[in-house]
């Protein structure tokens, strides 16, 4: 084993941020369910998201998300982005949380339901979302000032 894999316990690490209001991204990135899919692959690509949420307009609430693992299975399957339209290919009824929800809940969540990203709404709606790498790296931060 390796020193650095060796902790050294009398090294008090940070506490990671308390709830994921701290580490979600707001405003999340949302594009409509009857955009084509290559519309939803560009602002992915364009904003440096992994998942967009898919928005009704009219009633102002999350319906779906739409990630890279959803555009790259409808494009392993042959469909074409540009004819394939959001609704046909995203999840509807995601997992989600609120602003209160513990970054250790949200990892459990996710590990559970095997979900990479999370929707975090309020009472005003749709707040922001988390991912997986948001989650690991406030728990990672937690341990960061650990020395071997």
């Amino acid at each position: 084993m390796t020193s650095a894999a060796v902790r050294n316990p009398s090294v008090q690490s940070s506490p990671a941020p308390a709830t994921v209001a701290v580490v979600m991204r707001q405003p999340a990135t949302t594009v409509d369910q009857y955009d084509h899919l290559a519309a939803a692959a560009y602002l992915m690509k364009h904003t440096g998201e992994t998942a967009l949420m898919i928005v009704d307009t009219r009633a102002d609430q999350a319906v779906g998300i739409i990630t890279e693992g959803d555009v790259a299975g409808a494009v392993a399957d042959g469909q074409d982005v540009n004819d394939v339209r959001v609704h046909a290919a995203m999840t509807t009824r995601p997992a989600i949380i609120g602003t209160t929800t513990s970054i250790r809940a949200a990892a459990e969540i996710m590990t559970s339901g095997h979900f990479r990203h999370l929707a975090v709404v309020g009472t005003a709606g749709l707040l922001g979302i988390v991912d997986i790498n948001d989650i690991c790296r406030a728990l990672i931060g937690a341990s960061a000032n650990t020395s071997a």
